[in-house]
Protein backbone atom coordinates (compact mmCIF):
# COMPACT_ATOMS: atom_id res chain seq x y z
CA UNK A 1 0.00 0.00 0.00
CA UNK A 2 1.36 3.38 -1.02
CA UNK A 3 1.98 5.90 1.75
CA UNK A 4 0.50 9.41 1.44
CA UNK A 5 3.03 12.10 0.50
CA UNK A 6 3.46 14.74 3.18
CA UNK A 7 5.43 18.00 3.07
CA UNK A 8 6.73 18.83 6.54
CA UNK A 9 7.77 22.37 7.34
CA UNK A 10 11.09 22.20 9.22
CA UNK A 11 12.22 25.03 11.48
CA UNK A 12 15.28 23.33 12.98
CA UNK A 13 17.17 20.05 12.89
CA UNK A 14 16.45 18.79 16.45
CA UNK A 15 12.70 19.10 15.93
CA UNK A 16 12.94 17.69 12.41
CA UNK A 17 14.89 14.59 13.42
CA UNK A 18 12.19 13.48 15.83
CA UNK A 19 9.10 14.52 13.85
CA UNK A 20 10.20 13.41 10.38
CA UNK A 21 11.39 10.11 11.81
CA UNK A 22 8.05 9.63 13.56
CA UNK A 23 6.07 10.45 10.41
CA UNK A 24 8.11 8.16 8.15
CA UNK A 25 6.21 5.21 9.61
CA UNK A 26 2.96 6.27 7.94
CA UNK A 27 3.96 8.80 5.27
CA UNK A 28 6.35 9.44 2.42
CA UNK A 29 8.06 12.44 4.07
CA UNK A 30 9.71 15.44 2.45
CA UNK A 31 11.12 18.22 4.60
CA UNK A 32 10.54 21.86 3.71
CA UNK A 33 12.93 24.50 5.01
CA UNK A 34 11.39 27.96 4.83
CA UNK A 35 12.39 30.21 7.73
CA UNK A 36 12.84 33.87 6.83
CA UNK A 37 12.56 34.64 10.55
CA UNK A 38 15.98 33.23 11.46
CA UNK A 39 18.63 35.84 12.25
CA UNK A 40 21.41 36.56 11.81
CA UNK A 41 22.18 35.04 8.40
CA UNK A 42 25.00 32.96 9.94
CA UNK A 43 22.43 31.34 12.25
CA UNK A 44 20.21 30.69 9.24
CA UNK A 45 23.07 29.00 7.42
CA UNK A 46 23.91 26.84 10.42
CA UNK A 47 20.30 25.71 10.88
CA UNK A 48 19.93 24.96 7.18
CA UNK A 49 23.09 22.84 7.18
CA UNK A 50 21.84 20.94 10.22
CA UNK A 51 18.48 20.36 8.47
CA UNK A 52 20.40 18.92 5.52
CA UNK A 53 22.22 16.63 7.95
CA UNK A 54 18.87 15.36 9.29
CA UNK A 55 17.66 14.71 5.74
CA UNK A 56 20.76 12.58 5.16
CA UNK A 57 20.32 10.72 8.48
CA UNK A 58 16.70 9.90 7.65
CA UNK A 59 17.26 9.43 3.91
CA UNK A 60 14.55 12.03 3.26
CA UNK A 61 14.25 14.75 0.67
CA UNK A 62 14.55 18.37 1.75
CA UNK A 63 13.17 21.28 -0.24
CA UNK A 64 14.96 24.55 0.51
CA UNK A 65 13.29 27.89 -0.08
CA UNK A 66 15.11 31.16 -0.61
CA UNK A 67 16.01 33.12 2.52
CA UNK A 68 13.56 36.03 2.36
CA UNK A 69 14.25 37.92 5.58
CA UNK A 70 13.07 41.22 4.08
CA UNK A 71 9.57 39.80 3.69
CA UNK A 72 9.63 38.57 7.28
CA UNK A 73 10.74 41.96 8.65
CA UNK A 74 8.07 43.75 6.62
CA UNK A 75 5.38 41.33 7.82
CA UNK A 76 6.31 41.39 11.52
CA UNK A 77 7.59 44.97 11.94
CA UNK A 78 4.53 46.32 13.72
CA UNK A 79 4.69 43.42 16.21
CA UNK A 80 8.37 43.77 17.09
CA UNK A 81 7.64 44.72 20.70
CA UNK A 82 5.29 41.78 21.31
CA UNK A 83 6.42 39.24 23.90
CA UNK A 84 7.45 35.71 22.95
CA UNK A 85 4.26 33.72 22.12
CA UNK A 86 2.52 37.01 21.28
CA UNK A 87 0.90 38.14 18.03
CA UNK A 88 4.26 38.41 16.28
CA UNK A 89 4.69 34.66 16.64
CA UNK A 90 1.21 34.03 15.20
CA UNK A 91 2.07 36.19 12.19
CA UNK A 92 5.36 34.33 11.79
CA UNK A 93 3.64 30.93 11.94
CA UNK A 94 1.18 32.12 9.30
CA UNK A 95 3.89 33.37 6.97
CA UNK A 96 5.67 30.02 7.01
CA UNK A 97 2.58 27.81 6.98
CA UNK A 98 1.02 29.66 4.06
CA UNK A 99 4.18 29.12 2.04
CA UNK A 100 4.24 25.42 3.01
CA UNK A 101 0.56 24.96 2.08
CA UNK A 102 1.11 26.58 -1.31
CA UNK A 103 4.23 24.51 -1.99
CA UNK A 104 2.52 21.27 -0.97
CA UNK A 105 -0.52 21.99 -3.13
CA UNK A 106 1.48 23.06 -6.18
CA UNK A 107 3.91 20.14 -5.88
CA UNK A 108 1.37 17.32 -5.69
CA UNK A 109 1.65 16.38 -2.03
CA UNK A 110 -1.35 14.80 -0.31
CA UNK A 111 -0.94 16.93 2.80
CA UNK A 112 1.37 19.12 4.82
CA UNK A 113 2.27 19.80 8.45
CA UNK A 114 5.00 21.44 10.52
CA UNK A 115 7.43 20.39 13.22
CA UNK A 116 6.84 23.68 15.09
CA UNK A 117 4.30 22.18 17.50
CA UNK A 118 7.11 20.13 19.08
CA UNK A 119 8.60 23.17 20.79
CA UNK A 120 7.39 24.07 24.27
CA UNK A 121 7.78 27.70 23.15
CA UNK A 122 5.20 27.30 20.38
CA UNK A 123 1.40 27.28 20.62
CA UNK A 124 0.20 24.05 18.98
CA UNK A 125 -3.46 25.11 19.00
CA UNK A 126 -2.67 28.32 17.11
CA UNK A 127 -0.32 26.52 14.69
CA UNK A 128 -3.02 23.93 13.95
CA UNK A 129 -5.73 26.56 13.45
CA UNK A 130 -3.51 28.49 11.02
CA UNK A 131 -2.48 25.30 9.22
CA UNK A 132 -6.11 24.27 8.69
CA UNK A 133 -6.98 27.74 7.39
CA UNK A 134 -4.26 27.60 4.73
CA UNK A 135 -5.10 23.99 3.93
CA UNK A 136 -8.64 25.05 3.00
CA UNK A 137 -7.34 28.03 1.04
CA UNK A 138 -4.92 25.88 -0.99
CA UNK A 139 -7.15 22.81 -1.19
CA UNK A 140 -4.84 20.41 0.58
CA UNK A 141 -5.04 18.45 3.84
CA UNK A 142 -3.21 19.56 6.98
CA UNK A 143 -2.03 17.06 9.57
CA UNK A 144 -2.93 18.55 12.94
CA UNK A 145 -0.45 17.64 15.64
CA UNK A 146 1.00 18.54 18.98
CA UNK A 147 4.30 16.69 18.69
CA UNK A 148 5.43 17.74 22.18
CA UNK A 149 2.88 15.33 23.69
CA UNK A 150 4.00 11.89 24.88
CA UNK A 151 7.43 13.32 25.76
CA UNK A 152 8.04 14.35 22.14
CA UNK A 153 10.22 17.30 23.09
CA UNK A 154 12.26 15.19 25.53
CA UNK A 155 12.74 12.52 22.86
CA UNK A 156 13.86 15.16 20.34
CA UNK A 157 16.46 16.46 22.79
CA UNK A 158 17.81 12.95 23.35
CA UNK A 159 17.89 12.18 19.61
CA UNK A 160 19.60 15.44 18.72
CA UNK A 161 22.27 14.85 21.37
CA UNK A 162 22.89 11.31 20.15
CA UNK A 163 23.40 12.61 16.59
CA UNK A 164 25.47 15.62 17.65
CA UNK A 165 23.04 18.18 16.25
CA UNK A 166 23.27 21.87 17.01
CA UNK A 167 20.52 22.93 19.44
CA UNK A 168 19.74 26.63 19.30
CA UNK A 169 18.75 28.57 22.41
CA UNK A 170 16.19 30.92 20.81
CA UNK A 171 13.39 30.51 18.28
CA UNK A 172 15.35 32.20 15.54
CA UNK A 173 14.08 35.73 15.16
CA UNK A 174 16.03 38.79 16.19
CA UNK A 175 13.32 39.75 18.68
CA UNK A 176 13.44 36.43 20.51
CA UNK A 177 17.24 36.51 20.44
CA UNK A 178 17.33 39.82 22.31
CA UNK A 179 14.94 38.40 24.94
CA UNK A 180 16.88 35.21 25.68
Amino acid sequence: MKKPKILVHVCCAPDALYVLGLLQTDYEVTGYFYNPNIHPSEEYGLRLEEARKVARILNADLIEEIYDDERWFKTTQKFKDEPEKGRRCDVCYALRLEKAARKASESGFDMFTTVMSLSPLKKADVINRIGKMFARRHRIDFLEANFKKQDGFKKSVELSHSHGLYRQNYCGCIYSQRNK
